[in-house]
C-alpha cells in the first residue's frame, strides 16, 4: 500500500491533536483514501520537554531537518504566529511539499503568496482550520465558486467571544468572571486580547474575503470593535428586549466592487439567523446570488475540531473525500 510520509511543524494542541488522529484513526484513513500515512517528524522549539510519546517519529527543533527530506510529501503547520511559519511554509512549497494550515495569523496576510506560489511549483495549499476550526467554511465557498456569485460573508468566528457573551446573558455575570471563566476552562489564552478585541476574528474575515471576492479591503478601513465593550448592564437590557449580543464579523461586495466589512458586537432579535447561537460555536453566514442565504454551525477551536478539519484537508490532497474523525 503506497505510503504518504508528513511533517508536523509545531506540536501544541494542535500538533498534537493532528498526530493522536492520524495514529488512532490509522486503519480508517488507510480504507478512505488507500493509502498509509505515516507521521516522519515534528518540528518542536524544546527537544527537552516531555511530551506525547511518539514512537519512530523524529522529534527535532531544526527545520532542515524535515526540509532537507526528500520523502515528505506533506506539511502540517500548526505555529503560532506569522513568523518562522510562513517562511518554514515558503521552503517547504520551493521543496515541493503539500502543505495544511490552521495558522491564521500568518495566512490573513500572506495567503495569496503562498497559493500564488505553490500553483507554480504544482502542490496545493489547504487551509480550511485557519478561519472557524470544525466548520467548512472554506470547502464551501470553493464549491460555491464560479457556478454562483457570493455577495456577503458575515458570522460568528471566535469562539471565546461567543462563549464570554453566552455566560455573560445566562448567568448574569460581568464580563470580568466570564472571562475568567473561559480561560479556566482552556477557551482562552492567558493573553486573550486577539480574542476579545477583535483581531482574531478580523484576520479570519479577511481570508474568507480574500477567497469569496478576490480580494481583501485595506485593513485600515475595516471597524474592529472587541466585546469587552460590552457591560452586563447592556447585556441585561438586551435580554428584556427578547435581544442578544453576538460579535460579528462581515464582509460584503457591492455592484461597483467596493468591499465592506466591519468587526463587533451587534444587538440581533429573534428572527436573526444567529440568535441561537450560543457557547462556542461558530457560525457563518453565506449570502450568494442563486443559493441565498447559507449558514453554517459548528464547533470553532480546540484540539480535535481544528485537527479534524487539517486531517479532512489531507484527504483532499490526495484526492480522496472529506471525512470526519472524531476520537473515543
Amino acid at each position: 500500500m503506497p505510503s504518504i510520509k508528513v511533517a508536523i511543524l509545531g506540536f501544541g494542541t494542535v500538533g498534537e491533536g493532528i498526530y493522536r488522529i492520524l495514529n488512532e484513526r490509522k486503519e480508517e484513513i488507510q480504507q478512505e483514501t488507500g493509502h498509509t500515512i505515516d507521521v516522519v517528524s515534528i518540528l518542536v522549539r524544546d527537544t527537552s520537554k516531555v511530551r506525547l510519546s511518539t514512537p519512530g517519529t523524529t522529534v527535532t527543533d531544526n527545520i532542515q531537518d524535515i526540509l532537507s527530506n526528500a520523502d515528505i510529501d506533506v506539511v502540517f503547520e500548526a505555529i503560532v504566529g506569522e513568523e518562522p511559519a510562513y517562511t518554514y511554509l515558503s521552503d517547504a512549497i520551493e521543496k515541493g511539499c503539500h502543505i495544511i494550515t490552521a495558522n491564521k495569523t500568518m495566512f490573513a496576510k500572506h495567503g495569496p503568496a503562498l497559493l500564488k506560489h505553490a500553483e507554480f511549483r504544482g502542490v496545493k495549499v489547504c487551509y480550511e482550520a485557519t478561519t472557524a476550526g470544525g466548520v467548512p467554511i472554506i470547502r464551501t465557498i470553493k464549491g460555491l465558486l464560479p457556478a454562483d456569485r457570493v455577495q456577503r460573508v458575515r458570522g460568528i468566528l471566535n469562539g471565546t467571544s461567543n462563549f464570554i457573551l453566552t455566560k455573560m446573558r445566562e448567568e448574569k455575570v460581568s464580563f470580568e468572571v466570564a472571562l475568567q471563566e473561559a480561560q479556566a476552562l482552556g477557551y482562552a489564552e492567558a493573553d486573550p486580547t486577539d480574542d476579545i478585541g477583535g483581531k482574531d476574528a478580523f484576520r479570519k474575515l479577511m481570508i474568507l474575503s480574500a477567497l469569496a471576492f478576490g480580494k481583501q479591503p485595506d485593513w485600515k478601513d475595516v471597524p474592529v470593535v472587541g466585546i469587552d465593550s460590552v457591560t452586563i448592564e447592556d447585556v441585561k437590557a438586551a435580554s428584556e428586549n427578547t435581544c442578544r449580543y453576538r460579535h460579528i464579523a462581515d464582509i460584503s461586495i457591492d455592484e461597483n466592487g467596493v468591499l465592506q466589512g466591519s468587526v463587533g458586537p451587534v444587538l440581533i432579535g429573534t428572527d436573526h439567523p444567529l440568535y441561537g447561537v450560543d457557547g462556542v460555536d461558530n457560525a457563518i453566514i453565506v449570502d450568494t446570488d442563486h443559493l441565498g442565504a447559507l449558514t453554517l454551525i459548528g464547533p470553532g477551536a480546540g484540539m480535535y475540531p481544528t485537527a479534524s478539519a487539517m486531517v479532512s484537508d489531507l484527504l483532499q490532497v490526495i484526492g480522496k473525500r472529506t471525512a470526519t474523525f472524531a476520537t473515543n
